[in-house]
């Protein structure tokens, strides 16, 4: 018998990328600066953390100028709000069959 927590995406384990996959549900696109100021982390930390969702293809990455600034934003993709979806669910599932 599978037990349903060996349902859950390995990429969403860690609590920054389960906070970063949240916003971009939410959001159409959200810049490096917001992620880290809403999510009180380091450049670091946010960017290694950036780097698995992007390995993992769930989310997109937009690199831009403004005011002769580099900007960089994010946005869940398909895939990503799908896998999200389906973490969530299970998650929903688990708490439903022990209420």
């Amino acid at each position: 018998m599978e037990l349903p927590i060996n349902k859950f995406n390995k990429a969403f384990e860690n609590r920054i990328r389960l906070g970063v996959m949240s916003i971009l549900m939410v959001n159409d696109w959200v810049d490096f600066g917001t992620l880290k100021e809403m999510l009180d982390l380091t450049d670091g930390n946010l960017a290694s953390h950036i780097k698995a969702l992007e390995a993992e293809q769930y989310i997109e990455i937009n690199k831009r100028f403004i005011n002769k600034k580099p900007n960089t934003s994010y946005r869940a993709t398909f895939l990503g709000r799908n896998a999200f979806k389906e973490h969530l669910n299970v998650l929903e599932n688990i708490i439903k069959q022990n209420e």
